[in-house]
């Protein structure tokens, strides 16, 4: 007889990450592969940020700061908040699994929008929680009132993507209001805020944060793997009351991030050159993608962020893998509930250029 698994692991869907480059490279035996797939910085991490990694290395023979002083510090003065109010964690997917761990009871329901990052609903399976999916509205936006709507007395949580993956579409501080006012004070309001950065400066948007230092029920997630460029390293930071931080610390792993990262998210936090390089090249390449969709007569979502989701009209899978064979690596569609779409990370403007080029000839 073996050990019996719990019966909600086997009602969730592993995540599927994007293909990595050196697996391409090795399977097709193909030298020049880029990614444009995981919403990744093109540009790679900051030259202070690979400095502060490369002293960091020497040091790693000691335990890493367990409350990540450092970090919270450099981010309560340029939030203007206080480090009470943040907790680090081992990328933002490990504060969801630590907010699941600390609220959620078997039965208990989570909303969550529907095409939306598969990890809310894997969280809430794993900790035998019930997930109610609603679907987005046709503008790919999340559909405020629909969830509204499906908040009963198991609700537990409402997580909001903001802007949205894969769609890249946002919420703005009027709705975000209402929504607020009408949701019960007993169920928490995650906005993830990952790809925030990215937004128009002018853009009507709301990332969260006001309301998780305002609101017992709120909590804002953000990341170092988007703009930073530190996807590899694995850390983000949640925003929240006090006592709500208090409570997930009681939760959260000794030791969650690594020295290494801490020292390189507080390098990178303060490089502002390099992540507004980064916001320009990002806006271009947007633009120029957008034209180019339009001449070929591709349907796509405006986007708030560093990926695009384009229509087609062809399997998603079928063109996946004639991308892979031209050493480009996207993103399926079918994997959000969109088989003949595929969502492109935006990349350098010579990337794009060599995307469209491929896309063309893949369509032709």
């Amino acid at each position: 007889m073996t050990v019996k698994n719990r019966e909600a692991i086997l009602q969730m869907k592993p995540y599927v990450p994007g293909k990595p480059i050196e697996e391409v490279k090795r399977e097709l035996c193909i030298g020049d592969v880029i990614k444009m797939a995981s919403n990744e910085n093109p540009l790679g991490a900051s030259a202070k940020a690979i400095q502060a990694m490369q002293e960091a290395v020497y040091r790693v023979h000691f335990y890493p700061d367990a409350d990540c002083f450092a970090l919270r510090q450099a981010l309560a003065q340029k939030m203007h908040i206080e480090m009470e109010n943040i907790i680090a964690g081992n990328g933002s997917d490990e504060l969801l699994e630590i907010l699941a761990k600390t609220y959620i009871n078997p039965g208990d329901e989570v909303i969550i929008a529907e095409p939306t990052f598969s990890e809310y609903e894997i969280v809430t399976r794993i900790m035998d929680g019930k997930p109610v999916l609603v679907p987005l509205d046709q503008d790919g936006k999340i559909d405020l009132t629909a969830m509204l709507f499906a908040i009963t007395a198991k609700t537990k949580m409402i997580v909001l993507c903001n802007p949205n993956n894969p769609t890249g579409a946002i919420l703005g501080k009027e709705e975000i209001a209402s929504f607020m006012k009408k949701v019960p004070a007993s169920v928490m309001v995650v906005f993830d805020a990952a790809y925030a950065e990215f937004v128009d400066k002018d853009a009507d948007f709301e990332d969260g944060q006001s309301y998780a230092l305002q609101y017992d029920n709120a909590i804002m997630l953000r990341t170092f793997s988007k703009i930073y460029g530190l996807a590899g390293l694995r850390i983000g930071y949640g925003i929240a009351k006090k006592e709500t931080v208090a409570m997930l610390n009681r939760v959260r792993p000794a030791f969650n991030v690594n020295l290494i990262a801490q020292a390189a998210a507080v390098a990178a936090l303060a490089d502002e050159e390099h992540v507004a390089t980064y916001y320009r090249i990002n806006q271009e390449g947007k633009r120029y993608l957008y034209q180019q969709f339009t001449a070929m007569g591709l349907a796509y979502y405006p986007s708030q962020a560093n990926f695009i989701l384009v229509q087609v009209g062809k399997n998603c899978q079928d063109v996946f893998q004639a991308f892979l064979r031209k050493g480009i690596i996207i993103r399926t569609g079918d994997v959000f509930g969109k088989p003949q779409a595929i969502r492109v990370s935006i990349g350098t403007m010579k990337e794009n250029e060599r995307f469209i080029e491929a896309l063309k000839e893949v369509l032709a």
